[in-house]
């Protein structure tokens, strides 16, 4: 199995390679091998791949960073994927996206469903919607949305919170903010599992089109860095809840994101674990690893 995937040293771009291991071969291009501001740029890297499916886990993820930067956020987020989804469908090659939460306003009581309204409240969730939108208008494409991210690899919220709990006496961390924590191993894992489905699924298959991907259950951002945290005990913060409004930032976030991943689960006979299992799983391997933030 021979996947292109862009982006090589991010969070997830990192976790696939390590689970292709003796698994897929994966030419993993980082934004100096392709600038994803580049459209020809994009397009003449797959043309001249020998791959099996393309894979796009790169982003402009800097969520306030954005805010002052729509125009990049929009090259990266929106017309780079859109490029990579209309290459694959010149070459019939199977298209994998992943998207976020952030295309949603966050003003909802349950989970949500692909079918529901996206209304992103800020320059990142609507450059990803664009993204979604550009590239599902074309044939054999998966959007996974995914959100709250976390592994062993790169600067994530369960490093940075680790981090943070060591170094401050006391650390306010938001308590009304809620959300689905995304293992990004687990994710990685799927998505290699995944590749041969896709990659032999003809268009109209089941298996492409719009998906959630996230860890079972929900919770706030105060107990997400907790559960963390309590596993570390090193530790020397005191950790208080406090309030979104707290914290002045430039870009509004969702108050209430959280992901049904029903559809994922029927399509694909994939069970998530619990966010809970999996946080404490990955603080453990941080702790006993040593970590950075």
């Amino acid at each position: 199995m021979r996947i292109l995937q862009f982006g090589r040293t991010g969070q997830v771009a990192t976790a696939v390679q390590a689970s292709a291991q003796g698994r897929a071969e994966v030419m993993a291009l980082s934004r100096a091998d392709c600038d994803l501001q580049d459209p020809e740029a994009i397009r003449a890297a797959i043309l001249a791949a020998d791959c099996d499916l393309v894979l796009n886990t790169a982003a402009f993820t800097q969520v306030d960073p954005a805010e002052a930067r729509p125009d990049e956020a929009f090259a990266v987020n929106a017309i780079a994927p859109g490029e990579m989804a209309k290459t694959c469908a010149e070459r019939d090659l199977p298209f994998v996206h992943l998207s976020t939460d952030a295309v949603f306003d966050g003003l909802t009581d349950r989970p949500y469903v692909e079918t529901d309204t996206a209304r992103p409240i800020n320059v990142y969730g609507r450059s990803k919607l664009a993204g979604e939108q550009a590239v599902l208008a074309h044939p054999r494409t998966a959007v996974l949305r995914i959100s709250w991210v976390f592994s062993r690899y790169g600067r994530n919220y369960v490093s940075f919170m680790l981090h943070l709990a060591r170094e401050r006496e006391v650390l306010k961390v938001v308590a009304d903010q809620f959300g689905s924590p995304t293992d990004g191993e687990a994710l990685a894992a799927f998505l290699v599992a995944t590749a041969p489905r896709w990659a032999a699924a003809p268009t109209g298959d089941p298996v492409f089109g719009l998906f959630h991907f996230a860890n079972a259950g929900e919770t706030s951002r105060f107990d997400f860095a907790k559960a963390a945290i309590d596993r570390d005990p090193l530790t020397r913060a005191r950790v208080e809840p406090t309030t979104q409004a707290a914290f002045a930032e430039p870009a509004p976030r969702p108050p209430r994101s959280p992901l049904d991943t029903g559809k994922l689960q029927r399509a694909f006979g994939f069970m998530p674990e619990p966010w809970r299992t999996a946080v404490e799983r990955t603080a453990d391997q941080l702790v006993a690893t040593g970590f950075q933030a």
